[in-house]
Order: structure tokens, then C-alpha cells, then sequence
């Protein structure tokens, strides 16, 4: 029997941008954050290097804005939700500032804006070039520590949601300083972030892997568009693991992807070969140019060498210290670059203020989905959405009441090192930049037996859940691009709900 916590006020899980930013939402009522790491580590709100995209400028409006969202969500946005996210984009991003977020600024105070690919306006806010999500995480930990009615729990993961007879989520199994305890409490919001740790290149940290998505999955809730993954073009290949990021940014200063250093002979720009855009072109297409070259032994590197040259330290200190690091120094060399898992555009389901399909829970962020981002997020728009929703789930979320007793639960199992390695491994072969029917079938093999002998362990079914809606998805579109089936062809969300009986769980669409 488990020592059991009451707590009257929502319990978050994770501190993260979304995580925090509802916590702060949720008050005069008391929030609960349980993080797995210290503050500002382990979340990929803190690695951020773009910045935060938001109609800023007289130039610029949230219509102008909500087009360049749903052009690059290739069909599958909500437009109520891309509405949403840029008419309130702006006051967000004011909001942040007014916490002490140290937002670049002109000599009249407007904002330093930025053009990233695929936007038609110069609109992203930075911090220090490539610093944003860093100094944005320490304004709003900042502001968490001080709020009298946030309590923060470091060193702390979900083991399995609580749920009463009705089904609805009344709180959860929590692992604090490696004790286990049921936490009860009227509303769990998940803010656990993306599914970077469930491959084996990836720029989020090592310890976001999808175990927000399994939980939910588990306790029954609707997943919306697991096979979306956004891969960014240009990680940084140093065999670092995660990998370090080059920012978009780089290629809005002009930066040129070669696929080959500069000096030799048959070093030559590849982007103007895939799309008219050349290295402003969607991420999808620009990380499957990348794959194609590296794949025909060209290899790919990003010069800026003209673009950015002895401008480096100091406009990109995040950047250029990486590649200092790796002994190159991008001032004078070419950067070698690969593409990374960087994003999940699917996750939990939700309404506009977070609303999972299951009463008492709710979600926001990266392991939400909102609709927003359709099938390929639009660049810099994550945070936004993290600062957006995460404020929506917050205030829902204030008003719940506690529900019925939690049934009794046991924790769900967690997937051994060496497992978790065998899976990394097997997503980035068979569910990455580009997938195919033989190697989806494969990977789902190595699920189904690691499922086998490990058992429904969150990280496992949410990369089945990926993995699965892949196959079934005979299309490309946006990040989801199949070898086999490259025509665009069929313009409707995946929804999934998992199936829980003594035969193990199903996985279908609905």
C-alpha cells in the first residue's frame, strides 16, 4: 500500500515552458510541479535557439501569421487553433518580456525580429541570436520560484495515471527521490514534452521520450497524429548524443548548405535541386535534401562562413561554441550537419484550453496536440504554443474539482537501458526522414517483442503508437514521408485510442 498525498490544486507534469507557464496560469490556486531534473535542465524549452514567432511588427498580423501555420501544416491544421495561437502570439510574447524574458530590441524598444523558412514576414523575437529558449526558462523560473501558491518537486516522474470508477483521472502514481506515492488531486495536467529520447539522433534532451503520451495512452486517452515527427535539418554531427543544434536562424542570415567543405573541388550549394525556396524551404524538405546527399555519399555541411563569419561569437555564442568544442570553428569552416529528431507535431488530444478526452486530465506543449501545427510545424512556433496553451490548460484546470477515489493501480513497468538503446536504434532505421511499409513492419516487430518481454512500458507505447500510425498513413505530408507511397493523398488527422484488455493492448485507428 502506497502512501497517499492529497493535493487540492492541479499537478503538473513537467517544467517546461508549458509546464510552467500553467502553473503560474493556475493561480491563486495551488499547482504542484513535478520535473525529473533541476530546473531548466532536461526540458527542451531551455535548448531552444530560434526564438519565438509572433506578429510583432506593423508589417506583420496574426492573419499573415495563421497563413504561414497552416501552409505548413500541409492540410492537417485546426484553423480554430492556428487562430488561437497568433491572435494571441503577440500579448504572449509581451507577457514573457514583463517576466523579465530578455527579448533583443531596437533603440525604440520594438522587438529584434527574425526571418525563419517558411515565413513570409521577419518575425521571430530572439534572445542573444540563439539564445531564447535559455533566458525565456530563467525569466519564468524566475517568477515560479517567487509564486507562493507553486510548489515544485525536482527529481519526480509519473508512473501511471489515477483514475476513478467513471474513468476519469483523480491524480497519480509519482516517483519522488525514488519512493513511490499516489498523489490525488483534481486535475493532472501533462506537460512531459516530445518524443526526441525515442530515437537514436535527436536534439531534445535525453530524457524526453514520450512517457506523457504512453501515460495518457494507457489511461485510455484519444492520441491524435503520433507518425508526425519533425526532424531538423541541421543538427550538428559531432556524434554527440543529443546532438547540438545549428539554428534555423543561420539559414535566415543566408547560410548555404554545401555538400561538400569548402576548398574541395565538388563542394557545390544542393538546395536549389529541391525546392525553389533553396535553404528557406520547409524543414521536411530541407531535411530530406540533407538525407538524400548524405545517403549518396555527398555528405552535407552548412557554411556560413560569409554569412556569419567573425560575427559568430557573439550572434550565435550557443552555435559557435558547440562547433568549438568539436574543433571546428565556423568562422573559417563548414559546419557538418544531419538531420535530428526535433519535434512531435501529434501527441495527446485536446480542445483549446487543454482539455484531454478524459475528464481531470489535461495537456499542453510538445506532448499536446492541439491542431496547430497540422503535419510539419511552422519554425519557432513552439514556444509560442507552450506560452499560449500552457496558460489555457493552467486557468481550465484552476476550476476542477477533486473527483471520485482512485481505483488501485500498480505503476507501469520501465523499459531497462539496454531495451530503450534496442528501440533508439531501431526508430531512427525504420520511422525516421524517410520510412517505408518493409522497415515500419520491421520496427513494429522489435516492439511487439521488447512489449513482449518488458511489458506496456509508457516509453514502448509511444513509440508503437508512432510507429503504427506511420504504416497506416499510405501518404507523404509534412514531416511523415513515405518511400513507397510519395503522393500526398489523404487530408485527415489520425485519431487513436488504445484498446486495454487480458490479451494486451490493441492498437487501431479509430
Amino acid at each position: 500500500m502506497l502512501d497517499r498525498i492529497t493535493f487540492d490544486g492541479p499537478v503538473i507534469l513537467g517544467a517546461g515552458l508549458a509546464g510552467l507557464t500553467a502553473a503560474l496560469a493556475a493561480a491563486p490556486r495551488k499547482a504542484l510541479v513535478l520535473s525529473p531534473t533541476p530546473l531548466a535542465t532536461g526540458c527542451s524549452s531551455a535548448w531552444a535557439q530560434g526564438g519565438m514567432a509572433a506578429a510583432l511588427s506593423d508589417e506583420d498580423a496574426p492573419a499573415l501569421h495563421a497563413a504561414d501555420t497552416i501552409a505548413a501544416g500541409a492540410g492537417l491544421c485546426d484553423p480554430a487553433a492556428v487562430a488561437l495561437l497568433t491572435a494571441e502570439g503577440p500579448a504572449a510574447v509581451r507577457a514573457l518580456a514583463a517576466l523579465g524574458a530578455p527579448f533583443d530590441r531596437q533603440a525604440d524598444g520594438g522587438f529584434v525580429l527574425s526571418l525563419e523558412a517558411a515565413h513570409a514576414k521577419a518575425r521571430v523575437a530572439r534572445v542573444g541570436g540563439d539564445g531564447a529558449g535559455a533566458a525565456i526558462m530563467a525569466a519564468v523560473i524566475a517568477a515560479v520560484r517567487a509564486a507562493p501558491s507553486i510548489e515544485v518537486r525536482e527529481n519526480a516522474r509519473a508512473r501511471r495515471l489515477l483514475q476513478d470508477a467513471t474513468g476519469r483521472v483523480v491524480g497519480l502514481i509519482a516517483e519522488i527521490d525514488g519512493a513511490l506515492v499516489e498523489i490525488v488531486a483534481p486535475a493532472v495536467i501533462l506537460a512531459t514534452g516530445g518524443v526526441g529520447g525515442l530515437y537514436a539522433v535527436t536534439t531534445t534532451p535525453a530524457q524526453v521520450r514520450g512517457e506523457g503520451l504512453g501515460l495518457a495512452a494507457l489511461a485510455g486517452a484519444e492520441i491524435a497524429d503520433p507518425e508526425f515527427v519533425q526532424f531538423h535539418p541541421t543538427a550538428i554531427d559531432i556524434g554527440r548524443d543529443p546532438a547540438p543544434l545549428a539554428t534555423e536562424a543561420l539559414r535566415g542570415e543566408g547560410a548555404i548548405l554545401r555538400n561538400a567543405p569548402l576548398g574541395d573541388k565538388n563542394g557545390r550549394a544542393f538546395m536549389a535541386d529541391y525546392h525553389p525556396a533553396k535553404e528557406l524551404a520547409p524543414r521536411d524538405v530541407v531535411a530530406r535534401a540533407i538525407h538524400a546527399e548524405r545517403a549518396a555519399g555527398r555528405g552535407a555541411f552548412l557554411d556560413a562562413t560569409a554569412a556569419v563569419g567573425e560575427h559568430f561569437p557573439h550572434e550565435f555564442p550557443a552555435v559557435f561554441a558547440a562547433c568549438m568544442r568539436a574543433g571546428i570553428d565556423p568562422r573559417v569552416q563548414p559546419i557538418p550537419v544531419t538531420p535530428a529528431v526535433h519535434y512531435h507535431m501529434g501527441g495527446v488530444a485536446t480542445d483549446l484550453d487543454g482539455r484531454t478526452s478524459l475528464p481531470g486530465l489535461l495537456a499542453a506543449g510538445e506532448c499536446a496536440s492541439t491542431g496547430v501545427h497540422g503535419a510539419n510545424r511552422l519554425a519557432s512556433n513552439s514556444l509560442l504554443e507552450a506560452a499560449v496553451f500552457g496558460a489555457r490548460a493552467g486557468r481550465a484546470a484552476r476550476d476542477l474539482v477533486m473527483g471520485g477515489a482512485p481505483l488501485a493501480a500498480a505503476p507501469t513497468p520501465d523499459l531497462p537501458d539496454s531495451a530503450l538503446q534496442t528501440l533508439r536504434q531501431a526508430m531512427s532505421r525504420d520511422a525516421g526522414v524517410i520510412r517505408d511499409a518493409d522497415g515500419l513492419s520491421r520496427l513494429v516487430a522489435v516492439l511487439d517483442a521488447l512489449e513482449t518481454v518488458h511489458g506496456p512500458a509508457p516509453t514502448l507505447v509511444a513509440a508503437q503508437l508512432i510507429a503504427r500510425a506511420a504504416l497506416a498513413r499510405q501518404e507523404s505530408r509534412g514531416g511523415h514521408f513515405r518511400a513507397d507511397f510519395p503522393a500526398t493523398a489523404l487530408p485527415e488527422r489520425t485519431f487513436v485510442t488504445l484498446d486495454a484488455s487480458d490479451a494486451g493492448l490493441r492498437y487501431a485507428a479509430e
